[in-house]
């Protein structure tokens, strides 16, 4: 079977929308400093766009959660692979994601790390799927909406490959 990938999102839109969600994070979080907690694998790409274009003090960290493994759906079995090195309480917590789809990884994450006592949680995706949401994510910044294709690149992977491609393609198999 033959994988083909198409630019939903060309480089240049992924670069640009970048930029004015590192402006807008930056007036939110004036006088501040912001802790962001990258969803590796796929988040790391855009964290450290993202983080390169905010203008506040930043600290980063770093998770690892998974419900996918090597499908194109979600399997709904959340599970925490690497956990914070640091806490998190009475810090400003923005959480770095690339993608919402379900909605339950986010969920399970947002409610897991509200515990842990943060002055503020708020979450930043790159790409969000609404139409595909089976329980309510609030997302605080969203680079783009897009359709219910399976995408990748700029982190994004299917079996580990196209991560690291510039842009946002739609991939399809014949």
């Amino acid at each position: 079977m033959a994988e083909h990938v198409r630019v939903l999102l060309s480089e240049k839109e992924v670069d640009d929308r970048i930029q004015a969600i590192g402006e807008q994070i930056s007036r939110d979080y004036a006088g501040k400093q912001v802790h962001l907690i990258c969803v590796l694998k796929g988040g790391s790409f855009f964290l450290c766009e993202l983080a390169k274009r905010i203008t506040v003090p930043v600290s980063l960290d770093f998770m690892s959660v998974s419900s996918y493994g090597s499908e194109t759906k979600s399997s709904g079995v959340v599970k925490i692979i690497k956990d914070l090195d640091d806490p998190i309480k009475g810090k400003d917590v923005l959480v770095v994601e690339d993608i919402v789809d379900s909605g339950r990884t986010l969920s399970y994450l947002m409610e897991m790390l509200k515990d842990r006592g943060p002055a503020s949680l708020k979450l930043c995706t790159l790409l969000d799927k609404p139409d595909r949401r089976v329980i309510d994510v609030n997302v605080d910044y969203t680079g783009f909406e897009i359709p219910d294709e399976f995408v990748v690149g700029y982190g994004l992977d299917y079996d580990q490959r196209y991560r690291n491609l510039p842009y946002i393609g739609v991939i399809s198999f014949d």
